[in-house]
């Protein structure tokens, strides 16, 4: 039942989506600062892994030291042994991105040390170097790439090591003093020249995972869903906005619709790492694409009325109505087609979403040959209200018929009363269209998503001209 499945997605969307054809958003994104914090979680994480891979280069040198004069050192196989990161905290720079500062960060390694002095004598044992009060202090700058996905760098880094404290194991004991303080400078160099750009590594670890950002989601073989940002993300002090597109197109050809988004502001809220405002936009942009695509029409057949009915989808009952029917046509099933006049129209308003459809219906009798004769073609105006939920990282819903208006366009068997019929036709709808509508809306559309995203304690809630997500996010590692 392809093309009524078409229809059915499109009714999802009049479930939960906005209005785009220009540069405003018909999807809107909002990162909160409990979201930045999950965020931090998963950084801190990596970062640590980074640090984890630092390199020390063998370090050797003379120094003058008195009274000894020259002595020849040099520092080999170093290596890191823990690293620990306590402390860190997010938050946001209005303007350019987001900031990170760790402190209290502390780095253990353990190394071999040798030195030789008066020419002929020589010393070695190892090392062990405990630096801590380690701080590192970055702004990372979030921008949109050329394929309208997110995209991160880190704009400047400063890391200072504070205290270190070495532990000799061999060698002459008065060595040590002297030894110490060019060990000390020597290794905390070798540091913190490294820090930075491991930071740097670590911050551009996460454009890979930003690229999965779903940006053409297909929906189905007809259609897909366009979700590149619109503009560069907006940082302020609370949070960081996303415009995204979100507009329907036929795949392999993108037509804008005749109609373009209305602006629209996400509530200040922040209890949620996440909130997402799905604007009528986007139904709508759907329902331009698939009624352009000619594929919003359903048949109704008689094995889709429930066998208690008393009512069946022949000429017999029609008889009743239209007796002209039951005479030219007797003990024929019929069908009906029921196929969009215009793209329906959309509408929220707080707690309510309503679907403006009009429809031609055509009745047509099913001959023995298996060829319809067409009986008459009815206009009809439709108004359906919808429940919406999120299901995955998808928007689903349910349909409720509320009115049809009923009028008769063309008669092939001649003039008859419509009011007669009207009450048959909202039962068909009933019982015949809108279960199976429901039954396809639960399949949902995807929302805009990055990698493997999962939605959790997530709400709800129709606003007006738009359907505001709460959630807070999980990835799966």
């Amino acid at each position: 039942m392809p093309m009524m499945s078409r229809w059915c997605i499109l009714v999802l969307l009049a479930l939960s989506c906005p209005e785009s054809s220009g540069t405003d958003a018909g999807v809107k994104v909002k990162i909160t600062q409990k979201g930045l914090e999950y965020g931090r979680q998963i950084g801190i994480a990596t970062l640590l892994d980074n640090l984890k891979t630092i390199k020390v280069p063998d370090i050797s040198g003379k120094q003058d030291l008195s009274p000894i004069g020259d002595v020849s050192y040099s520092l080999t196989g170093i290596e890191i042994v823990d690293v620990g990161l306590p402390q860190s905290e997010v938050g946001l720079v209005p303007g350019t991105g987001v900031s990170l500062t760790i402190s209290n960060a502390y780095i253990n390694l353990r190394g071999n040390w040798r030195v030789k002095y008066l020419g002929f004598i020589s010393d070695s044992g190892s090392f062990d170097l405990a630096v801590s009060g380690l701080t590192i202090s970055v702004t990372i700058s979030v921008q949109s790439d050329e394929t309208g996905r997110p995209m991160v760098s880190s704009a400047n880094c400063a890391a200072s090591v504070g205290r270190t404290s070495i532990t000799f194991h061999g060698g002459a004991s008065w060595l040590y003093n002297l030894f110490s303080s060019f060990i000390d400078d020597a290794l905390r160099g070798a540091l913190q020249s490294q820090i930075c750009p491991l930071v740097s590594d670590a911050i551009n670890k996460m454009n890979p995972h930003l690229k999965t950002l779903n940006v053409l989601a297909k929906v189905d073989q007809y259609a897909e869903i366009e979700y590149s940002m619109v503009e560069s993300p907006v940082i302020s002090a609370s949070s960081i906005d996303l415009g995204l597109k979100g507009e329907f197109y036929n795949i392999g050809a993108h037509q804008e619709p005749p109609f373009s988004p209305v602006p629209f502001s996400l509530p200040l809220e922040d209890t949620s790492m996440l909130y997402m405002g799905v604007s009528t936009f986007t139904a709508n942009s759907a329902g331009f694409v698939y009624n352009t695509a000619g594929v919003l029409s359903i048949t109704i057949t008689d094995d889709m009325i429930p066998s208690s009915s008393p009512f069946r989808l022949d000429t017999k009952t029609f008889g009743n109505f239209i007796p002209q029917i039951a005479k030219q046509f007797p003990g024929l099933k019929m069908d009906l087609l029921v196929k969009t006049a215009t793209a329906p129209t959309v509408m929220f308003a707080p707690n309510n979403m309503t679907l403006q459809a009009s429809a031609t219906i055509t009745a047509s009798a099913i001959q023995p040959n298996t060829t319809l004769t067409p009986l008459f073609i009815l206009n009809v105006d439709a108004s359906v209200s919808g429940q919406i939920y999120v299901t995955g990282v998808k928007v689903a819903g349910n349909l409720t018929l509320n009115t049809m208006n009923v009028t008769l366009g063309t008669s092939f068997v001649g003039p008859f009363e419509v009011k007669s019929i009207a009450s048959i036709f909202q039962l068909v709808v009933k019982v015949a269209v809108i279960p199976k509508v429901n039954d396809l809306l639960k399949q949902g559309f995807p929302l805009p998503a990055i990698g493997d995203m999962n939605l959790v304690n997530t709400q709800l809630v129709i606003m007006k001209d738009y359907v505001l997500i709460g959630t807070d996010v999980q990835f799966t590692i």
